[in-house]
């Protein structure tokens, strides 16, 4: 994707697209990221970087790092499934419980990263909302389609210029009313992008 013009939302919280290179600027993650602790205390609005904890409490059970500094379960298998009580993690403003900064109910913060990624996604599409704009949705389902699949199709539908594609493996599909402008591919995503790379 170097020197696109793109921008990824994702309700995905899995770290993938930073894993894989993608610019951290041209990201949003709207439910949240595996690598944020939020604090239990509602008070606190903010997010914490939580890799450093990772790595130590993977280490504390027993795992090692290979030359990839990819962590492996040792040869004699021996691993725990505890962390030394010195290493729950705690909010470092207040000391209070953390948990992953997921959205699962009305606790989930919504940092000032969180916002910054918001309106950048937003002025992305202001910017680009009468231009070719080809909206690409892989393995979206029916839990949240309103965050990504529905205002795809609406912009889709507003824009002459735009295309919309999904690969989505038994829900691709789209309205008649953008039908013509939709590339809809059902299967697995893996196969598909394979096969366009080649």
């Amino acid at each position: 994707m170097r020197n696109r013009n793109y921008f990824v939302i994702t309700t995905n919280v899995d770290h993938q697209f930073q894993r894989a290179g993608f610019d951290k600027s041209r990201l949003f993650y709207t439910q949240g990221d595996y690598g944020l602790f939020q604090s239990l205390n509602p008070k606190i609005q903010k997010t914490y970087d939580n890799e450093g904890w990772v790595m130590k409490a993977m280490e504390a059970q027993g795992f090692i790092k290979d030359e990839n500094d990819v962590f492996r379960v040792p040869d004699n298998s021996e691993i725990s499934m505890e962390i030394p009580t010195g290493l729950i993690p705690k909010c470092p403003d207040d000391n209070s419980d953390v948990a992953m900064n997921l959205r699962a109910d009305a606790s989930f913060v919504e940092d000032e990263g969180w916002h910054r990624a918001s309106k950048a996604y937003y002025e992305f599409l202001q910017a680009n909302k009468d231009k070719h704009i080809l909206f690409l949705e892989f393995g979206v389902g029916a839990n949240t389609p309103i965050i990504i699949k529905y205002p795809f199709w609406q912009m889709t539908r507003e824009n002459e210029k735009a295309v919309y594609a999904c690969v989505n493996y038994g829900e691709a599909f789209c309205p008649k009313e953008i039908e013509a402008r939709s590339i809809c591919i059902d299967g697995d995503i893996g196969d598909a992008l394979e096969e366009v790379m080649q």
